[in-house]
């Protein structure tokens, strides 16, 4: 048997791979630690925080006091806030519905070339742009009974007898501002749906359209299942968004009817500025977290990739 021996030259061209590999890992690290130092700064240290203000009886002025998981432990016999969490679902299923919906519509009407096609999508995405609060201003204004718009204009057409306060009973309150928010975000999930809708393949419909299948069956058989991914992504962005609903709500209703109108947001607000109780804020805040990392989870398994059947 013989020993080959590596001359030193051999041994330095090993290690200049090396180096060049470290120097390569160096400045990738550089380059993408703006975007870490972004996250760690904005989103884990204020995390870690509140995960530690929710064990703790943390006033607003003096010192905080450990109480371990009694916050948690008074959280389950909070009606408010399971009763906000209903409301919450609630609202949030109905926009979600909403939104996509009347977004894959806009998609579907704007994915093709035709005349005026640019001014469509522009007048579409127009109401992406208005702050919610400034939406939420507006839309109170139009609602109002003597100023505003909907009442006299519902009662000049023979809608109602009467001019009504859409925001004095629950129904129309709710659904007045599930309304405003569909027509403020419809067009942002028009721009992610329209993105997948021109990824398809146009030989795909043109195919489906000689063997005989109608507008109906190539939706259903191409269109959806190729468009599941940012589906998914319109999906988990409404779902996340609705559930942490706050502004339209606090601005437009205050929380009214009769506390009808609280989200969990808006109790949680209320229970950490209004009645300056941090630490239970903040465990409010860290369920509300687990809920939409289960909803994100659950949303992320249903639109998945399936494998197909061996």
């Amino acid at each position: 048997m013989s020993i080959t021996l590596k001359s030193e030259a051999d041994v330095r061209s090993v290690g200049v791979p090396r180096r060049r590999r470290r120097r390569h890992d160096l400045a990738a690290l550089l380059y993408v630690a703006p975007a870490i130092m972004f996250v760690l700064v904005f989103f884990l240290l204020p995390l870690g925080m509140t995960v530690w203000m929710s064990l703790h009886n943390w006033p607003l002025i003096g010192r905080p006091r450990w109480i371990g998981f009694a916050n948690y432990n008074a959280l389950w016999r909070d009606h408010g806030f399971w009763n906000a969490l209903a409301f919450t679902g609630r609202y949030t299923v109905a926009a979600t519905i909403g939104l996509l919906a009347v977004g894959l519509a806009l998609a579907l009407f704007v994915e093709k070339p035709r005349p005026l096609v640019g001014l469509y999508r522009t007048v579409f995405f127009l109401p992406v742009v208005i702050g919610f609060a400034s939406a939420s201003l507006l839309w109170a204004w139009l609602s109002s009974v003597d100023a505003g718009l909907f009442s006299p204009l519902a009662e000049q057409l023979g809608l109602t007898n009467g001019r009504i306060n859409l925001l004095a009973t629950f129904d129309p309150a709710f659904w007045s501002v599930t309304v405003m928010v569909i027509w403020k975000m419809a067009g942002f999930y028009m721009i992610i749906l329209m993105s997948g809708l021109q990824a398809i393949p146009a030989d795909y419909h043109e195919a489906a359209r000689i063997d005989g299948a109608n507008f109906w069956q190539r939706f259903r058989f191409i269109t959806l299942p190729l468009i599941r991914r940012p589906l998914a992504l319109a999906s988990i962005l409404c779902v996340s968004g609705s559930m942490l609903a706050f502004d339209q709500f606090y601005i437009i209703l205050a929380g009214g009817p009769q506390n009808q109108t609280i989200t969990a947001v808006y109790w949680i607000f209320n229970q950490s500025f209004v009645s300056f109780r941090l630490g239970y804020g903040s465990a409010l805040s860290v369920v509300l977290l687990g809920i939409l990392m289960v909803l994100s989870a659950l949303q992320l398994r249903l639109f998945g990739d399936r494998e197909p059947p061996r």
